[in-house]
């Protein structure tokens, strides 16, 4: 018999392995027979990997009923536990929400996803994944609305500008993380395209957050970590230049930036023109800043 331990180690690598092949039959083996061992967090992330393959695979009933069930094995294991206790089962249950949400807008029922996403927002009020959870409300229903306003008690870099003041321009909201490779690979597209498209009214806003740690991960409360994300912000988005970088929580839940980067595009009367979660092309990022610019 295997030992559950050596399951446990393995499960959400393999599983995410067997549906990168398509082989959701296998992935479902695995996840039970880690499962038959006992539930832990780490069953309940598998299940939601496999809500998310069925997702992307647009099987939507699958994926919901994956997702059901992860939701199911995530509040078993919620009782007596805080949510953030650990760091694996907020990652399932974040998922299995996401995956619910995606499921009713793909089948027709956006309205029922909104109103579902806002109830987890304030049942999770607080918690990690609350940012997960408004990125998904946020990509079903920010476009067209007037941007939330931003926190500037805290910065690095030049003093932020309030939403407000930049009325008349078109703000880009660019949102990183110290630790994020993705970002500083962005940088440079969003840095070229600020010097492009600066004199025509661009203007470029760096939001970001503490995380608790530095370098290679040693802990680091605020006064060290600060100073560090300033290095950091002149190292390696010093070529977007000025980029106030307004450092704030808040503006990571508000604006629902579990995924760095995270691009927000604001017309010049404050409404929201994209919003894109990730990394984007500069093609076409370039095409949406021209268009948004025209408005």
């Amino acid at each position: 018999m295997v030992p559950a331990l050596f399951l446990y180690a393995a499960l959400v690598d393999n599983v995410r392995g067997l549906i990168a092949q398509h082989n959701f039959d296998a992935a479902e083996r695995y996840a039970r027979a880690a499962e038959a061992h006992g539930v832990t967090p780490e069953v309940a992330e598998a299940f939601s990997w496999i809500a998310r393959g069925e997702l992307e695979a647009k099987r939507y009933d699958k994926a919901d009923a994956y997702a059901a069930e992860t939701r199911k094995l995530s509040d078993a294991l919620l009782h007596g536990r805080h949510l953030d206790a650990e760091p694996v089962l907020p990652i399932a249950l974040g998922a299995s929400i996401e995956v619910h949400a995606q499921s009713l807008a793909a089948t027709g029922q956006r309205s029922e996803a909104v109103a579902f996403l806002r109830d987890q927002a304030k049942l999770f009020a607080g918690a990690s994944i609350v940012e997960r959870i408004r990125k998904n409300l946020n990509l079903l229903s920010m476009e067209g609305k007037q941007a939330p306003e931003l926190d500037t008690s805290d910065w690095v870099g030049e003093k932020p500008p309030t939403l407000a003041s930049l009325h008349g321009k078109t703000v880009l909201l660019f949102f990183w993380a110290h630790w994020c490779v993705d970002c500083k690979a962005e940088s440079q597209i969003v840095a070229d395209l600020q010097r492009k498209y600066a004199p025509k009214g661009l203007v470029v806003i760096g939001p970001t957050k503490f995380y608790g740690y530095v370098g290679s991960g040693q802990d680091a409360g605020p006064m060290i970590e600060k100073p560090y994300i300033d290095r950091v912000r002149q190292q390696f988005y010093g070529a977007i230049s000025p980029m106030p970088a307004p450092l704030s929580n808040a503006n990571f839940q508000a604006y629902g930036a579990s995924t760095v980067p995270t691009l927000v595009l604001i017309d010049s009367l404050g409404i929201v023109r994209m919003y894109h979660p990730g990394a984007m092309p500069e093609a076409e990022l370039s095409a949406r800043i021209q268009a948004t610019l025209k408005k």
